[in-house]
């Protein structure tokens, strides 16, 4: 079964708890910076543990220091739901960074 695809109202309204998260082009997107690659390859761990017991993996990309994570859903045609907004909460709660 199908994800069903967030409004745009209803995406607007989750962001307010995800600093920093924007919506753009279909995804919610976020760019993390840390003190050292070591820093954000642990973050990266960490959240790929938190996607994997979803069964929800993000999209991201990872250069020295920075991690760029973009969320949407597949089996929604890649549009936002209530999947991306869960695992958004996670990992910003699993940041040091803000």
């Amino acid at each position: 079964m199908a994800s069903q695809p967030l409004t745009p109202a209803e995406i607007t309204a989750a962001l307010p708890a995800l600093p920093g998260w924007k919506f753009e082009r279909d995804a919610l997107a976020k760019e993390f910076k840390f003190g050292s690659f070591k820093e954000a390859l642990s973050f990266m761990v960490r959240v790929g543990f938190e996607a994997e017991m979803m069964d929800h993996h993000p999209d991201w990309t990872n250069v020295y220091n920075r991690v760029a994570i973009r969320l949407n859903t597949h089996d929604a045609g890649g549009k936002v739901t209530a999947k991306d907004i869960a695992l958004a909460n996670k990992i910003q709660a699993l940041s040091w960074t803000g």
